[in-house]
């Protein structure tokens, strides 16, 4: 009886070692992928801060554009009421009217 009792009590010991063994594998694994997906995370965040970079270089451009297509429109409009006073003074009234008529309760 002595040799069944000590007998399951290697197997046992087996046994609790090889899930040690095991436990200690996943866990560097776990490390190994947390690890990796860290380093993921700081290179996505690298990418985005220069694509954001690079569109906010774009998003200024096209606003320097714009101000600039703003201006000659200004100038355009400016000189078109000084050759024009008249027009512009129709075209000034009809717009009020309009508008006055789209807005107005009745």
């Amino acid at each position: 009886m002595a040799t069944a009792s000590s007998a399951n009590t290697a197997s046992t010991t087996t046994t609790t070692t090889s899930k040690e063994k095991e436990l200690a594998a996943s866990k560097a694994a776990v490390s190994d992928a947390y690890e990796k997906l860290m380093e993921a995370k700081s290179h996505f965040k690298l990418a985005a801060e220069a694509a954001g970079v690079d569109l906010k270089h774009d998003a200024a451009e096209q606003m320097a554009k714009g101000r600039e297509k703003a201006e000659i429109l200004g100038m355009q409009a400016s000189s078109y009421m000084r050759e024009k006073p008249l027009a512009t003074l129709g075209i000034a009234f009809a717009a009020g009217f309009v508008l006055s008529q789209v807005f107005s309760r009745k």
